[in-house]
Order: C-alpha cells, then structure tokens, then sequence
C-alpha cells in the first residue's frame, strides 16, 4: 500500500480555479465512491474540500499511479492542461508530512488557524460515511491527527492573533472576563466585520447585533451567526446597549461621533465600553478617547499585537515542524517493521512445517522401540541440521563469493560474538 496525494491549494491556484474544482457536502458520497471504483488501483479515498484547498487522500497499490488529476478535471468540466500547472502531488511518506502538516494548520492561509482540522475531520467522517475509507486509510489518518491533537496542546500555534479581526477580539476577551455576557454590536458587514463576527460566536457570545447600511447584508451576516440586524439609523439606540463595539464600515466619515456615545454613556451609567475601529478612514471619531470609561483601538494599535502574534505563531510553527519531524520518523520505522512482517510468517511457517515432521519421525522410532534419550537426541540433532541447511549453504556461498554482508547479518540477527575471519 502507498499514500498518494493530489491537490491544489491558496498557494498553487487562484481563487477562481480552486472554486471550480471544489466539492459540496451534497456531492461529495457519489464523488468519492465514482473515484475509488473508477480505478482498479485505489483501494480507499478521502477528499478535503475547503475554501482554500481541495485535496485528495488515497490509499493505492504500490505499482499504481491512477490518472486521478484527470478524473478531478472531468469530474468538474475543467481542462486538465488548465488544472496541471496548479495542481501538487505527493506519494509515500511525502505525502504522509503533506497530511500532517495540513492538518496541523502549517499548510494554511492563515499560519496555525484551527479550522482545518475540524475540516480534515468532516472528510475523515465523510469517507466512512461513503465507505470508502479503510484500515489503510484510517492508520494514515490517526497518525494524523495524533500529530495535530499534540501540535495543538503542545506548541502555542494557534493561541496568538495574527489578523486584526482576532486580535480585535482577543483584546476585548483581556478586558472582560466572560465575554459571553457581554454585548456586541458589529458595524459594517464585509470580509473583516464576517471574521470577528465568527471569532465572538466563537467565544460564545449570542445576540449580537449587526448594523450596516445595507439591511439585506446585516440580515445575511447576522442569520449566519444567530444575531439581529439593524439599518445604520438605529446605530444610536444599539450603542446604548453596548459593552463591544466593533466597526469596519468603508464609510468616507466617521459613522460614531463623540456626542452619540456620550448620550449612550450617560444612559449606560458609565460601564465600561470597549471600542475598536477597524475601518481607514476611520468610522469612530478620535475624540471618543477622551470619554471617561471608554477604551477606543484603532486598526494601527491592533497591528503591532498582529505582529507580534505571527512572530510568536512562526516561532511555535518551528516546534511544531519538529512534532511532526518525529511522528514522522516512528510511522517510518512502523512501515519498515511491516515489511518483516512477511518474511517471519515464512519463516515461522517453515520451522513449523520442519519441527512437525521431525515429531512425526520421533513418534515412530518411539514406537519401534527405540528408547526415549536416544530417539531426543536424534530430534535435536535433526531439527537442528533442518534449520540450518539452507542459512549455512547460503553463508558458504556468500563467503566463498566474497560477500562479506550476509556473514555481517547473521551475526547480527543471531547476536553472535566476534567476527569472521577474512583475508
């Protein structure tokens, strides 16, 4: 059996080409029995589909190298001249280190994130579903995620933010001590405001309010996270409510002035309300920070934690090239140790077949008469001369042939001391 790999990610194919070739949850059983059953060679498949990625995980026969980037591409209705250039493959333990340090978020857009490996485990999940993920397949993925599950506990790969939308929310996690019980409103709807947006529903906090321009946008982001949307007009009334609030509207002037919060404070009694401004130019007016109880950020204050968040990240993904460095290594020695496996069955099977015939011819000089000390001595000196029959001829021949390596083995193998002689 071998691993093989085939796939394209945000590194090798643009946006446009890794959205054509994408799998959906709905077509992803047919596509992955159509796949294993269309090549005789592949005994078992898995495909991780993501925005940033899809890839192939299969189980083939040593001797097999399937067309499988022309499947995907017909798969699909893309030219596979369009797909080659784009597309990696792995195979063997290469492919192994691919798996490994894919699901351990070094492969990823976003250095650490840890959605990937929820991600690696919905295509785990998706290929027993379709039964087509076996004890090959299922070997290769423990190891996988055993890798992961320590890269993740062990090294601080994913606990530093490295995006403004993060550390946004890491920040505000420092300020209050639950941010579950706290109040959100998000202005603005886009890319940045969708990031923390999942990054809050992900601390747990529920009810947040979205407040945009756009109604039908507030409505689409806030439906996806179990909160409540808001024209901008009723900003004001929303503020009032609010522990958090986070903006990043694209607006030409600032969208929350220094008199709407001071009204919101006043109604709020002065709690303490953090403010961050995402947005160039600003949608919060720098004279907010002079409001007493107010701690208002700006995009430039998040940026040095950013950056020190991926110093911190890069450092933590060199421990963690080292995990997988050895995790690694001992899957290859378990390959190699597999390899024997085998030969000692041939080899146990064969002093079987020897000892049982030497009984055999034990039992009927027994019953001839002979006596007992004589017939264990004569079973000794057989079984002993069976075994070594053909390892003796094999050393003769070998040293005869000036091969000195067979000699150096049996030594080895049978823990024999001292060296052959040799000219």
């Amino acid at each position: 059996m071998a691993l093989f790999t085939v796939g394209l990610n945000h590194t090798t194919a643009p946006v446009e080409l890794r959205e054509q070739v994408a799998f959906d949850a709905q077509c992803l059983p047919n596509a992955l029995v159509q796949l294993t059953e269309q090549f005789p060679g592949i005994r078992e498949g898995a495909i991780l589909s993501t925005c940033n990625r899809t890839e192939l995980f299969l189980a083939i026969d040593d001797a097999v190298e399937p067309e499988v980037l022309s499947w995907l591409a017909s798969y699909h209705s893309v030219d596979a001249e369009t797909l080659a250039p784009h597309v990696y493959v792995f195979k063997a333990l290469d492919a192994a280190l691919h798996m490994m340090r894919v699901a351990s978020g070094l492969d990823s857009m976003v250095l650490g994130e840890p959605q990937i490996l929820g991600q690696f485990k919905d295509a785990i999940r998706a290929a027993r579903d379709a039964q087509t993920c076996g004890t090959e397949l299922e070997q290769a993925f423990s190891k996988v995620l055993a890798v992961a599950k320590r890269v993740r506990t062990e090294t601080p790969i994913g606990r530093n933010p490295v995006s403004v939308a993060y550390a946004s929310v890491n920040l505000a996690s420092r300020i209050f001590s639950d941010l579950s019980l706290c109040k959100v409103v998000l202005v603005g709807a886009g890319e940045t405001i969708q990031l923390v947006a999942e990054h809050m529903h992900g601390q747990g906090v529920h009810g947040i309010d979205v407040v945009n321009r756009t109604l039908a946008n507030a409505e689409t982001l806030a439906a996806s996270i179990g909160g409540y949307a808001w024209p901008l007009t009723e900003l004001a009334n929303r503020v009032q409510d609010a522990d958090i609030v986070i903006t990043s509207t694209g607006a030409p002037v600032p969208v929350l002035g220094k008199g709407m919060v001071e009204r919101a404070q006043k109604v709020r009694r002065q709690k303490p309300m953090f403010m961050v401004d995402l947005a160039v130019p600003r949608d919060i007016e720098p004279e907010v920070d002079e409001l007493d109880s107010i701690y208002l950020y700006t995009i430039d204050d998040l940026q040095a934690v950013v950056e020190e968040g991926l110093g911190q990240r890069q450092d933590a993904a060199r421990q963690a090239e080292i995990l997988i460095g050895e995790a690694l290594d001992g899957w290859q020695r378990e390959i190699r140790g597999y390899r024997a496996v085998d030969t000692i069955k041939q080899l146990r099977d064969t002093a079987q077949v020897l000892s049982e015939q030497e009984l055999v011819r034990a039992m009927k000089m027994l019953e001839a008469g002979r006596s007992a000390d004589e017939v264990l001595a004569q079973l000794s000196r057989n079984l002993t001369n069976k075994f070594l029959h053909a390892p003796t001829v094999a050393l003769r021949s070998a040293a005869e042939q000036g091969d000195l390596s067979l000699l150096e083995a049996t030594h080895r193998l049978f823990s024999i001391d001292g060296t052959e002689e040799s000219d």
